[in-house]
């Protein structure tokens, strides 16, 4: 029923395989799909793969992800069903990834450059965020400012852009339906304690310690969407 794959955008390839099981009506209307861990064990890849594929499929309205229950084949409209293109930005996993390797590299390097001016505006973002709790849309607003003040310590341009752009690939409906299982008041809190670790390095000049912070906050960005939303959950 499904096929091994090979180690390119294997998301992608999940998702082909079991939309045209679901359109062959081999999966109908109502069906459960297996656990995430057994997709993951039946594809011979990882479960973050399984789960990103499992949001393509969401998101163009084959499935109903159910957190706690499991996932579930939806009743579809062929007229407005709207596929998400092959080529549809970079996995939400690498995007973490990438930004935890530079934006540790720009947060050490901003410590050593840091002036008290510079700490009073990563503070006005940390209280703007703080007051956003529980409206996602301006946390995300407020959380790109705290990076990109960061990246702006340093006074280049092109780190100021590239730390923008690389924030804005998750400001697509895919990244944004996969936040909408895993990110709540609760997860935003604790990014809120992991920015201020990082606030404070930098305000000791402590270079070392805001790279640490910096790949410690966005490593835990990354596990906290690798939680299950299957029954297991």
């Amino acid at each position: 029923m499904f096929v091994a794959l090979e180690p390119r955008r294997l998301h992608r390839q999940v998702a082909d395989q079991i939309r045209a099981l679901i359109e062959a009506g081999e999966l109908g209307v109502g069906a459960k799909l297996p656990a995430e861990r057994d997709l993951a064990e039946r594809f011979a890849i990882s479960r973050p793969t399984v789960r990103e594929a499992l949001i393509v499929l969401e998101v163009e309205g084959y499935i109903q992800i159910k957190v706690g229950s499991g996932v579930y084949v939806c009743q579809r409209s062929f007229q407005t069903t709207n596929r998400l293109p092959v080529d549809d930005g970079d996995s939400p996993y690498e995007i973490l990834q990438a930004r935890s390797i530079i934006e540790s590299a720009i947060a050490e390097e901003a410590a050593r450059l840091a002036k008290p001016d510079d700490i009073a505006r990563l503070d006005k973002t940390l209280r703007d965020m703080e007051g956003a709790i529980g409206d996602p849309v301006t946390m995300l607003v407020h959380d790109r400012a705290f990076h990109t003040a960061i990246t702006d310590i340093i006074g280049n341009a092109t780190l100021h852009r590239f730390a923008g752009q690389i924030f804005d690939r998750r400001m697509t409906p895919y990244f944004e339906r996969l936040a909408s299982h895993f990110e709540g008041p609760h997860t935003w809190r604790l990014a809120l304690d992991e920015h201020m670790i990082i606030r404070n390095a930098i305000a000791a000049n402590d270079a070392a310690g805001a790279r640490d912070a910096m790949r410690r906050h966005l490593t835990a960005s990354q596990k906290r969407f690798y939680e299950s939303f299957g029954e297991e959950a």
